[in-house]
């Protein structure tokens, strides 16, 4: 089966926006293991906390929406490494990179990389068929420990991101109440172009785009 490796976002909602081809995406979350099809037009997300795993159909293209920019860019995934590995930040960190660019070597450590998060997502499925949460719970647990000293800076992201965009609508709010909608003399449009191509995701081989002031380069995933 071709595929992506299996991961949650924890503190992000991800969705997905099929263009063309066919597939389908896996879950795992508190209501079991879930097969969605993918097919174009159709939508699907997941909620932080919900392991995926998109599998290749035949042809499948897809953009990949996710929410509040700069955190899914700063780490907020974690693959589903065996526990051991998620034991040992060392170690998962070092089962995690990925080398620089995009050739045979980077090709090879994906492919490793997505192995091994599959074994360690295949024992979280099996025991949720079986009617067992708790390695799923466990599963949550760890990750989160893995990303706890990250929180001061995801903080930071957030607040200077998400949370400042959401204030700002409601000063504009304020000001159309007011009738004096000044900022209206800001508008403008904006375009761009993807800033890599075929770089190695964790769902698959992608297409980046890094928006100055909105998103974050990323790095090591």
């Amino acid at each position: 089966m071709c595929g992506g490796s299996p991961h949650p976002h924890l503190v992000c909602t991800e969705a997905y926006v099929v263009t063309g081809g066919r597939g389908a995406v896996q879950t795992l979350s508190p209501d079991g293991y879930r097969e969605i099809p993918l097919e174009p037009g159709s939508i699907a997300w997941f909620t932080p906390g919900t392991v995926h795993r998109m599998v290749q159909g035949g042809d499948l293209r897809i953009t990949v929406l996710m929410q509040n920019s700069g955190l899914p860019e700063a780490g907020d995934a974690v693959f589903t490494f065996p526990p051991e590995v998620l034991a040992d930040p060392e170690r998962y960190a070092a089962a995690a990179q990925l080398p620089p660019g995009t050739g045979p070597d980077t090709a090879d450590a994906a492919r490793r990389r997505r192995d091994l998060a599959v074994e360690g997502y295949l024992v979280l499925r099996e025991a949720l068929a079986a009617g067992d949460n708790g390695p799923y719970l466990e599963f949550q647990r760890a990750a989160a420990r893995l990303v706890r000293d990250k929180v001061p800076r995801w903080r930071e992201l957030w607040q200077a991101g998400a949370l400042a965009t959401a204030e700002r609508t409601g000063d504009q709010l304020d000001a159309l109440a007011s009738g004096e909608p000044s900022y209206l003399g800001e508008a403008t449009a904006h375009e761009a172009a993807p800033t890599r191509f075929g770089g190695f995701g964790m769902c698959g081989r992608r297409d980046e785009y890094n928006l100055p002031g909105t998103t974050l380069p990323y790095g090591g995933e």
